[in-house]
């Protein structure tokens, strides 16, 4: 069983930085893809970054946001700089096989509990 847990969830300004961690144990297949995704309220869970056979962002979080991993043994990171108030979401990491599926949710077989994410103007 593969259990998740993120942090650094925060407050930032508009402009600023954030730094999530997720923390995985339990056995992850190589081939899995390790994504983040984050959730509004009153809007559906999208995906945000993940690496699988690469590197993946959404558009949103393209040349902002950067999901790193050491090694395969070593946390889960999604540095957010050039924060806007759009990202105010709650966060989740998530890992399963995706299969090129990045972005898709219900790809994913392991989530985590979420940290929040809160940017003001």
């Amino acid at each position: 069983q593969v259990q998740l847990v993120e942090s650094g969830g925060g407050s930032a300004q508009a402009g600023g930085s954030l730094r999530l961690s997720c923390a995985a144990s339990g056995y992850i297949y190589s081939r899995y893809c390790l994504g983040w995704f984050r959730q509004a309220p009153g809007k559906e869970r999208e995906g945000v970054a993940a690496i699988y056979d690469g590197w993946h962002y959404a558009a949103s979080a393209k040349g902002r946001f950067t999901i790193s991993q050491d090694t395969v043994d070593n946390p889960l990171y999604l540095q957010m700089n050039s924060l806007k108030p759009d990202d105010t979401a709650m966060y989740y990491c998530a890992v399963g096989k995706c299969w090129g599926s990045w972005s898709e949710p219900g790809k994913y077989n392991y989530w985590g509990q979420g940290t929040q994410v809160t940017v003001s103007s």
